[in-house]
Parts: C-alpha cells; structure tokens; sequence
C-alpha cells in the first residue's frame, strides 16, 4: 500500500491498469472504485482525488488508450515503403482494437455519464477514431505516391473501412465472443490485396 501523505508517481495509469486487470479477470461487474484501488495497491481515496468519480474514470480510461493508438497511427505515413501496406495497417487496427478492448469500451457504452464524457471529448477533438483515421488516409496517399497502391484507390475510402469496422467489432464485442481480430485480418487482406492488383495491373499497362 502506498503510505498515506505519499505522492505516487504515474497515478492515472497505474489506477487504469489496475482496472484492465480488473476487467480481464472479473469482468465488467466487479469493476469498483474500491476494487481498482485495491488492485493497484493504493488507498481507497486515491481515485477519487483524480477523478469525479467510476463515469469519469472509465471515460479518462478509455480516452487514453484511444490516444496511445492515435500516436502510433501519426507514425504510420513514415513507414511507407517499408514492409507490406496490409502489415502496416494491420498493426494500427489491431492497436486500436486493443486500445480499449471490447469490455471498456463495452463498459462506458453502458455508463451514460461515462458515455457523453468520451462522446464530448472527441467531439472537441481528443484523439480518437478520426485522428487515426486520418493518419491511416496520408499513410495510404505515401503508398500510393510510391506506387505500391493503385493511382485510382479511394484512399481515404479504405481509411474509412478499416477505421469503421474496428470500431464496430470494438463497440458491439463482448467478454467471450469470438475473437473479432481475424475479421480486421481478412477485411485488410483483401483491401490491400485488391489495391495492390490493381497497381501491379497498372504497372503493367504502363510497360
């Protein structure tokens, strides 16, 4: 336990990975303010000295795992070139689906308080599915500047695909359900299957 009148370093993500664990063993039912702080090994007060409360908490939470994918996507143009484009993007998406993980995000759907605080904070431009959505977009424009993406692809459409999807399997899974990364695994597969027919069918006309 962490002596009381002592600061402890990194308390905001100490608590949010006291309650992933939390989560991953017990489920969204036992996710407490008392459960978190106990797992964390802090007194009881300590998360509600930084938080309003369990809805700001889990907002925060997941928010903060959105950003930690956000600034690996912002990475993603200057690897163009580099490996395969269904590689690179395959590791944002599955970045992002593990960012919050289908239980927290599960659970702030399901917290309306906790809900409008994420739904606000990216609507005022938290870093969130449109930041990485962009980045995933001039990553692809780089692809395709490079020619390893067909002149005529919709990058910004592929983008949006990808994005989309994940967000779908991120908000409707559920502790148990089948595991959604092979769908972002085939639906990559073949966007950048099909982009990159098309640019080898293009190089070849050119020829």
């Amino acid at each position: 336990m962490s002596p009381r009148g002592v600061a402890m370093p990194d308390v905001r993500e100490r608590l949010f990975a006291a309650a992933e664990r939390v989560l991953a063993r017990e489920g969204p039912g036992a996710l407490t303010s008392r459960a978190i702080t106990g797992e964390a090994g802090c007194a009881k007060g300590v998360l509600h000295a930084h938080f309003a409360g369990l809805d700001e908490f889990v907002a925060d939470l997941v928010l903060d795992r959105f950003a930690h994918t956000a600034r690996q996507a912002e990475a993603l143009p200057g690897r163009a070139g580099e490996g395969t484009v269904a590689g690179n993007l395959r590791d944002v998406a599955l970045a992002l689906l593990d960012s919050g993980g289908p239980t927290i995000a599960g659970l702030a759907v399901t917290r309306p308080a906790a809900s409008l605080r994420l739904r606000q904070a990216l609507e005022a431009g938290a870093p969130g599915f449109a930041s990485i959505q962009e980045s995933i977009t001039r990553y692809l424009d780089a692809e395709q500047h490079l020619g390893r993406l067909a002149a005529g692809t919709d990058t910004a459409a592929v983008a949006l695909a990808v994005v989309g999807t994940t967000h779908h399997l991120l908000m409707t899974g559920w502790p148990g359900a089948p595991d959604p990364r092979e769908q972002v695994r085939g639906l990559i597969a073949m966007l950048a299957g099909a982009a990159g027919a098309a640019a080898s069918d293009d190089a070849s006309a050119g020829e």
